[in-house]
């Protein structure tokens, strides 16, 4: 499907940080009223007297509210010597104003969860808080100064410069991204698509201040700019912020100049090989293909998901289902000028990579001369539609996502798209197959000479205002209810049961966007001593169990999950079957009745876990060049002393190994037939759906289902283990990874545990804000991601803590020395009382807005029934968290965190 890969301020290791920011003043004069343009489907366009474009969204049934800002520049329009620039000026962009000088740290009072991602065709500033009014005109101030106002001053760009680099180095790690990226540059000869919005190294590194202040001036206007409101909010009073904020920049008097630079046709196969340090082979290639806006997009968006698809794929069926590949990929690169189709196949080792492509390139041709069967067409259309219709019904990922829109012409491309894409017919796949998969317009690596021209032209839009024309729309999604996400009314509102089986029930029915449905299910089953030796049959069980029952096979119940809208997750680890499923309110019976199959009539095909067995041994080889895998399972493992038959011992990845390949369908049969069943366990139900009616469906899936062995939960515990440092060394690795941890007697009930929180939220765990963000990242540029982490359990008495940060190997000693001292200061000093204030409400906050997800909210009351309790917890907590003293948190984290103790890893291209 299209897929966009957009480099982002967040550095996405273990966590995901934000960002986000603050605005400007004004002018002397009232600017006129916004303009109403037009509404389609629920979303509104204003235009402001200066230029600049808003769109408003209202959603009342989620209490939080989107603040997207979006800028038309990224890496399309850099000039010689400005490579990265767009990028680089993002990062420059959380460095804050005169007005706001700390802008994560004002976000994360909000308890925001932010960022800043930049593409070819654009760079958005996004933002979703609670929503309140108050927060509301915080995020539209924030955004209007800072598109203004931003310092953009060398010494920051200093220290920034040197956290892009990291992230250019991240990316280098990466073999399969490096191909991609020099294949790219091949395919293109003339256009910057050609060129990775990351940017090339010597002009990240001497981009001067002077140019990027100039950059920044030109592109930064109301004019270039498109405001995004998504969530709850009343439009008069947004509209009202919005022209107080944004209306009163005045007009620039500057006019941008259009990109015009047009790839010429290609004349003949391009290969690119590259050879570096690595351990699982990878071939691809990229067709040209026209801009987002053109009629053929959505059915070459269909090609490709009928060529990738797992299983049925025609490149999956020829490549990984004989073995001969572990995985294939595929992507479109959707944008404002004609892109690219992508596919990748990663070889399983021993394969001749050449071969792969000849398979490869033979089964294309096929696909051009005879198209694909109608089956697999309708299969693919209904795998994209759900998937446009889940991001329909969560306001926040629309507004972001209209970024994408936005930037490719105009927002309502998105909904063409959609009315495009439900028209598409096997035909139109032939004919977009035949006209575009030519050896002439592909990219795997060198110029072939011809004697004759054989160009394939690529279609332009000159006119997309004109192509849309006066497009309406359809009707607006069905609303959700104003819910109030306090624990006291979720409590209020959820009803808690038994089965007869044994298992518990959390149900809480209420009215949601799309009349989306999110269900939470965990089986426990065995106990310590039983599921001895059986670690990594109890890992692969659940994902066999759903390729294939006695009625139906994997493929069927793939194309019927998708004709219903809904995901089924189902996945395990020793003792716990988890099961995840979204669908809509209509459609929960019938995927009931499809899991009541996966789980009590599973056939458990050999077929697949081999396939299964091969993708996750393809997975495990790559980690072994892999500086941040290396150092986490080194850590890991050390913290779980356990013997190597236990269920809780940490394999590496050599043993990981050897376990999948001796692992038999037999062992999968014997766990089934003698451990599985539904006698014990949890199911959360949050959104639209009959509480009787569900509660009633789940007893005929479990009740007559009794466990054959007993269960007992398998405890984790703590250990007390001496300090250890170990150094990996992997040749070659631009990137070097950091990762630390130590476990302590703890469980999420202890008193001193709201104190942790808080002193882990100063120390790491509130990204950029946080000790660590601010020394590491922000002041010194050593890393380009970095953290800390708390948690404890919800049952047993065990308490971590997590450190991580990824630099250049060369700075990898200042890297731990920072940590040490920074770990140091907060036992030896403590903590100030702006940073406990700042961590108490960063942390309130975004409790609530973990509630307003409906998938986060089943999960919470799947662990409450785990734990046996119910929100009063998190009232409690709150309170608990609200009281900490900043005397309390240093003496808790002194207590449990011992610097001395802590069990640290080291990986990558090492100084020996």
């Amino acid at each position: 499907m299209m897929n966009r890969q957009k480099w982002s301020l967040t550095a996405g290791v273990l966590f995901v940080m934000s960002f986000a920011s603050q605005s400007f003043l004004a002018a002397a004069d009232a600017p006129a009223p916004p303009e109403k343009i037009r509404t389609v489907e629920g979303i509104t366009e204003y235009s402001l007297a200066n230029g600049m474009k808003v769109l408003l969204f209202p959603d009342a049934s989620s209490p939080k509210v989107t603040v997207n800002l979006t800028l038309l520049v990224g890496s399309r329009h850099e000039g010689y010597g400005e490579t990265g620039m767009a990028h680089l000026l993002e990062h420059m962009l959380f460095k804050g104003t005169p007005t706001h000088q700390n802008i994560p740290k004002d976000l994360q009072a909000r308890g925001a969860q932010f960022n800043g991602t930049t593409w070819y065709d654009r760079t958005n500033y996004y933002e979703t808080l609670p929503a309140t009014e108050d927060n509301l005109e915080f995020a539209l101030k924030m955004e209007a100064d800072r598109m203004m106002n931003s310092y953009v001053k060398a010494e920051d760009l200093a220290s920034e410069m040197t956290v892009v680099r990291n992230e250019f180095e991240r990316g280098e790690n990466s073999p399969s991204r490096m191909l991609m990226q020099k294949v790219m540059s091949s395919a293109f000869e003339w256009h910057n698509y050609g060129k990775s919005t990351i940017g090339n190294r010597a002009d990240i590194e001497r981009v001067p201040i002077d140019r990027l202040k100039s950059f920044y001036k030109k592109y930064y206007q109301p004019d270039n700019a498109v405001l995004i409101v998504a969530g709850k909010f009343e439009q008069e009073e947004a509209l009202k912020l919005i022209n107080q904020y944004f209306g009163t920049i005045p007009r620039p008097e500057r006019k941008l100049d259009k990109t015009y630079t047009e790839e010429p046709p290609q004349e003949g196969e391009r290969i690119v090989t590259l050879r570096r340090i690595g351990e699982v082979p990878a071939v691809g290639v990229v067709y040209h293909i026209p801009a987002a806006a053109h009629k053929d997009m959505a059915a070459i968006d269909v090609l490709e998901s009928t060529l990738t698809d797992d299983p049925s794929g025609v490149l999956y069926q020829a490549l990984v289902k004989t073995k001969k590949a572990s995985s294939v990929s595929g992507s479109l690169f959707a944008l404002h000028d004609p892109g690219v189709l992508r596919l990748m196949v990663e070889v399983v080792k021993g394969n001749d990579p050449q071969v792969i492509l000849g398979i490869m390139f033979d089964t294309l041709q096929t696909v051009r001369e005879k198209g694909i069967p109608a089956e697999d067409v309708t299969r693919a259309k209904e795998k994209l539609l759900k998937q446009y219709e889940q991001a329909e019904n969560n306001s926040s990922r629309l507004a972001v996502e209209l970024s994408e829109w936005v930037s490719m012409g105009d927002w309502r491309l998105r909904f063409l798209y959609r009315d495009a894409l439900e028209k598409v017919t096997p035909e139109d796949v032939k004919r977009v197959a035949d006209e575009y998969l030519k050896e002439n317009n592909r990219t795997v690596g060198i110029f072939v000479p011809v004697e004759e021209s054989q160009k394939v032209t690529i279609p332009q839009i000159d006119d997309v205002a004109k192509m849309i024309g006066d497009y309406q729309g359809r009707e607006t999604v069905a609303m959700g209810e104003d819910f109030d996400v306090s624990p006291e009314n979720i409590n209020k509102r959820t009803t808690v049961k038994t089965l007869a089986s044994g298992v518990k029930v959390a149900l809480l029915s209420k009215k949601t966007r799309g009349e989306e449905v999110n269900l939470k299910m965990t089986l426990r089953y065995g106990d310590l001593e039983s599921l001895q030796e059986k670690k990594t049959a109890c890992e692969f069980l659940p994902a066999v169990m759903k390729r294939g029952t006695k009625n139906r096979t994997r493929q069927q119940i793939e194309d019927e999950l998708n004709k219903l809208r809904a995901q089924l997750s189902i996945s395990g680890s020793p003792g716990e079957l988890n099961i995840g499923i979204k669908t809509r309110s209509e459609s929960l019976p019938k995927v009931l009745s499809i899991l009541k199959e996966i789980l009590r009539e599973p056939t458990l095909p050999e077929t697949e876990l081999d396939v299964l067995k091969s993708q996750q041994i393809a997975t495990l080889e790559k980690q072994k060049t892999d500086p941040q895998s290396r150092a986490i399972l080194s850590v890991r493992s050390q913290l779980r002393p356990y013997p190597e038959a236990d269920p809780r011992y940490v394999p590496t990845i050599e043993q990981e190994i050897e376990r999948i390949k001796a692992l038999s369908q037999s062992d999968l049969q014997s766990l089934y037939e003698n451990f599985i069943g539904g006698s014990a366990g949890e199911i959360a139900v949050v959104g639209d759906f009959s509480e009787d009616e569900v509660y009633t469906q789940l007893g005929s899936i479990l009740d007559d289902w009794k466990s054959p062995a007993a269960y007992k939960h398998i405890p984790s515990e703590p250990h007390k283990i001496p300090g250890k440092l170990t150094e990996i060394i992997i040749p070659d690795k631009a990137n070097a990874f950091y990762f630390g941890g130590l476990t302590f007697p703890m469980n999420s009930n202890s008193p001193e545990y709201p104190d942790l929180i808080v002193a882990g939220s100063v120390l790491g765990s509130s990204g950029l804000s946080s000790r660590l963000g601010d020394r590491v990242r922000q002041k010194e540029g050593l890393a380009y991601g970095v953290g800390a982490f708390i948690h404890a359990d919800a049952v047993d008495s065990r308490g971590s803590i997590s450190l991580y940060a990824s630099c250049n190997p060369d700075n990898m000693e200042k890297v731990e020395t920072a940590i040490k001292e920074e770990l140091a200061l907060l036992i030896s000093k403590g903590i100030t009382s702006e940073e406990l204030t700042n961590a108490q409400k960063g942390y309130l906050e975004q409790q609530e807005v973990s509630r307003t997800s409906d998938a986060s909210l089943a999960s919470i009351l799947s662990t409450n029934l785990f734990a046996d309790r119910d929100m009063t917890y998190y009232s409690e907590l709150e309170t608990k968290v609200n009281a900490v003293t900043a005397e309390a948190a240093q003496q808790a984290f002194a207590k449990f965190i011992d610097p001395a103790n802590l069990i640290i890893t080291v990986s990558g291209s090492l100084k020996q």
